[in-house]
């Protein structure tokens, strides 16, 4: 019989965007690319795996990443192939978008409502303002009626100090998860989804298409909404700006984001496919 084939880079890399693909400058940088490419080069999947929506440059940086791979947006709630136009995504009822938005408008929270490639805010709110400049897309006033396909997530954006009670406003059937941004260090934003969608989720539906088991993957991560799936995948990294817990959770510790972690996350993974994924 012969010897068992063991892989020498992993499969699938999938990287978090706000504080670890992107920092201050709110972009990736040349490393960070130039890491990419070598890995697609090796044979490796790359997946996008963010709460943001694929809009604007976040969908275009996921094409780039990867062109022939599966993207993850809204926490799970959605998964974009830019080479085949597919999308999966898991809508919201409509009862838990209305109770987000009593509850975000007896508090005074900006909620952002989202389809898998479009979001409506109805304030002019200064948090809602400044995230859209952190998305690189235009702040008007839209009602959700201007939104031509299905809600997949609601998202509360508040001061950093009430991310707690953000979440625990969540209705019943649905799941929340907190994350926040180097280039808002004031804001948290709080999504909110169907109930079982997580990053998580996301990456395991990835991999179930790839046909790569979770012990193949690599997830690299700085908040707690990527804790979940940090703890999933046989290669959890954090960043080395990464939440505490997140670094305790991790197997691997890489540099901060603003000194390239992400594109050092990528290649150690060209040494680290066929090992125990033990921990």
């Amino acid at each position: 019989m012969g010897s068992p084939t063991v892989r020498s880079v992993l499969p699938l890399i999938c990287l978090d965007v706000d504080g670890t693909l992107v920092g201050l400058a709110g972009r990736p940088s040349e490393a960070l690319w130039t890491s990419a490419a070598a890995a697609r080069d090796r044979g490796q999947r790359l997946t996008l795996c963010t709460a943001r929506l694929a809009a604007g440059p976040t969908r275009a940086w996921a094409e780039r990443l990867d062109p022939l791979g599966w993207h993850v947006f809204h926490t799970g709630a959605a998964r974009w192939n830019p080479a085949s136009g597919e999308v999966r995504a898991e809508p919201l009822p409509g009862d838990a978008i209305g109770a987000c938005a009593a509850v975000a408008a007896s508090r005074g929270w900006v909620l952002e409502t989202y389809s898998w490639d479009d979001y409506v805010v109805d304030s002019d709110d200064p948090l809602a303002v400044a995230h859209a400049t952190l998305l690189a897309l235009p702040h008007r006033r839209r009602p959700i009626e201007d939104l031509a396909d299905p809600v997949v997530r609601v998202q509360f954006v508040v001061p950093l100090d009430q991310a707690g009670a953000a979440v625990a406003a969540a209705p019943p059937g649905t799941t929340a998860s907190a994350a926040t941004s180097p280039v808002m260090p004031e804001a948290a934003f709080v999504s909110v989804t169907v109930a079982g969608v997580s990053k998580a989720a996301g990456i395991a539906h990835v991999a179930d298409d790839l046909g790569v088991p979770l012990s193949d993957v690599m997830m690299v991560g700085d908040g707690h909404n990527d804790l979940p799936a940090i703890d999933a995948v046989g290669w959890g990294v954090a960043m080395g700006n990464a939440e505490p817990e997140v670094i305790a959770a991790a197997r691997l510790l890489v540099a901060d984001v603003e000194d390239d972690g992400a594109a050092q996350a990528i290649d150690a993974s060209a040494a680290l496919g066929g090992s125990d994924p033990a921990r």
